[in-house]
């Protein structure tokens, strides 16, 4: 199922109404390359409609959590970031210079996380890995240390 299906589903499940704001939402994370925090999310869907209020994303975005249509990271900063939720599990590296994120998948991640849930009896629901330093264009020179 694609994400307009699932929040449409899931909208529909909850007896809920798929109203304007909340499809304007869920376009700006669907098409966004990168993590939107709520106000850049703000700013893109006002250029659509200005009447929607930063209360009304913030709103959204937590039913979309709720209902598992969106992830939320921190990225190293001390306020979310959003996007669509992934298929599959990822991670997260935050460049501390230029703050690019790089997502990558670890095979070996979710073999520690599924083997430390078999082990101990655990029902593990979110895992997040967020791994922060410099990319390869804002790393320090080593030889000058």
């Amino acid at each position: 199922m694609n994400l307009v299906t699932n929040f449409q589903s899931a909208i529909h499940t909850q007896g809920l109404r798929a109203t304007r704001q909340r499809q304007l939402v869920l376009d700006v994370l669907e098409h966004s390359p990168e993590h939107l925090d709520a106000e850049a999310i703000h700013d893109q869907v006002r250029a659509k409609d200005p009447r929607i209020s930063l209360a009304t994303v913030y709103r959204t975005l937590a039913l979309f959590k709720r209902l598992g249509l969106v992830a939320e990271h921190s990225l190293g900063e001390d306020h979310g970031h959003f996007e669509t939720a992934p298929n599959a599990p990822h991670y997260h590296f935050t460049c501390l210079n230029c703050k690019r994120v790089i997502e990558f998948e670890s095979p070996t991640v979710l073999q520690v996380v599924q083997g430390l849930a078999e082990r101990e009896g655990l029902q593990v629901i979110e895992t997040h890995l967020t791994l922060s330093g410099y990319c390869p264009e804002c790393r320090p020179d080593e030889e000058a240390a």
